[in-house]
């Protein structure tokens, strides 16, 4: 089963999303509001609109089966952010100060942090789906952020993840680190891959940079030519992973390369070729794979609903409103407070993304996928843990 392509999701997103999200709906006098800060339009709408989507889907599927709390509508109110900061904060000040119960969203991390010390200050859960930036639910002074909770994990678990992985599962040891030089994510990852892979007895024989916006890695790549070492870790984003996948096996480069959830994404294997994309693995929070049950029929509802299949921001909204809802029926009230406190008390949660509790920090507990690509297609989904 090949990767879901983001440009796609993101058409049929917009199509969907601008005209069934609207914040002027009038509500029900007993309906319970959730409040949706998110992403339906520019340049994070692929991140933000199929998690609005999922939050639809499932608040349907609540209402069909007869509601929460003997009885009770759920309805949303899904803003549309348009990946603004500046949007973002005034939408964060207007849902804290409306009939919503909790927040799900912004899915990006910049456009999260406008609005974290707005809920915060509120004093009203804010849920973030898709924001990996690491330390948001952390304040500059070091104490926790009380209302501020995810479901997906931080960007260094992946790099710790695949460390790990690598080292143990793959018992490579000789890695050379290719890093994005502009980018925080890559950056991130490389560092925490570096941690755990040391640790575990791995070695890190050099690491070299590239630019975001590069396509041309010949001079990179052929400077590897001829060295001793087994794997190439290799954290960023699609647009430019996949042009050195490319170049790397035409030059005759055949380590395994691994990567983040940055390469989740069908463009990837687009830009690599499907045969070029073999012994590529990868990190993520989700996969179409599963066969679990409860995955599968997300999928299939989903798709049904929108016609078109899910992907890993779809699974990641639809686990943070479940989340919320969770939360709300275990306080068995919607006060704002009583919520926050279940939602700390959250444990062993059954998401579409994992099993998960919630953390000191308000971060779910749980493993990251290791996907394997073999001719542009998944060919293996593992579980890969930092450890202890």
């Amino acid at each position: 089963m090949k990767l879901r392509k983001i440009g796609l999701t993101l058409l049929s997103g917009l199509l969907l999303s601008t005209t069934a999200h609207t914040p002027s709906v009038a509500f029900a006098q007993d309906s319970i509001i959730i409040g949706g800060n998110l992403e339906l339009t520019g340049n994070a709408a692929a991140y933000g609109s199929p998690a609005a989507d999922a939050i639809n889907l499932f608040i349907q599927q609540i209402n069909d089966n007869g509601g929460i709390l003997d009885g009770r509508m759920l309805e949303a109110e899904i803003i549309d952010n348009r990946s603004d900061l500046t949007e973002s904060a005034s939408i964060a000040t207007r849902l804290a100060g409306s009939d919503a119960v909790g927040i799900i969203g912004p899915t990006a991390t910049g456009v999260a942090k406008a609005a974290i010390p707005i809920t915060n200050e509120a004093g009203i859960a804010n849920i973030f789906a898709a924001t990996t930036g690491d330390g948001l639910t952390i304040a500059d002074d070091g104490s926790l952020l009380v209302y501020i909770f995810r479901v997906c994990f931080e960007d260094s678990y992946q790099g710790l993840a695949a460390g790990a992985y690598t080292a143990n599962e793959l018992n490579l040891s000789k890695a050379v680190i290719l890093t994005d030089q502009a980018l925080d994510y890559s950056l991130a990852l490389a560092d925490s891959f570096t941690e755990t892979f040391t640790e575990n007895g791995g070695e890190i024989l050099e690491t070299q940079s590239y630019q975001s916006g590069d396509t041309d890695f010949t001079a990179l790549l052929t400077s590897l030519l001829g060295k001793d070492f087994d794997v190439l870790y290799i954290p960023g984003y699609y647009t430019e992973t996949g042009l050195i996948i490319k170049q790397a096996r035409e030059m005759g480069i055949t380590q395994p390369i691994i990567g983040g959830d940055g390469y989740h994404s069908d463009t990837l294997v687009d830009l690599a070729g499907a045969s070029n994309a073999t012994d590529v693995y990868f990190t993520t929070h989700f996969s179409e794979e599963s066969d679990n049950p409860k995955v599968q029929e997300f999928l299939a509802d989903f798709e049904e609903m929108y016609g078109r299949s899910a992907d890993t921001f779809s699974a990641l909204g639809y686990d943070a409103i479940g989340l919320l809802i969770d939360a709300i029926e275990r306080a068995g009230s919607t006060d704002r407070d009583a919520i926050r406190q279940a939602l700390e008390e959250t444990e062993n949660f059954e998401g579409i993304t994992g099993t998960f509790s919630m953390d000191e920090n308000h971060n779910p507990t749980k493993s990251a996928l290791m996907l394997r690509l073999e001719n542009g297609e998944i060919a293996e989904v593992f579980e890969a843990s930092a450890g202890e």
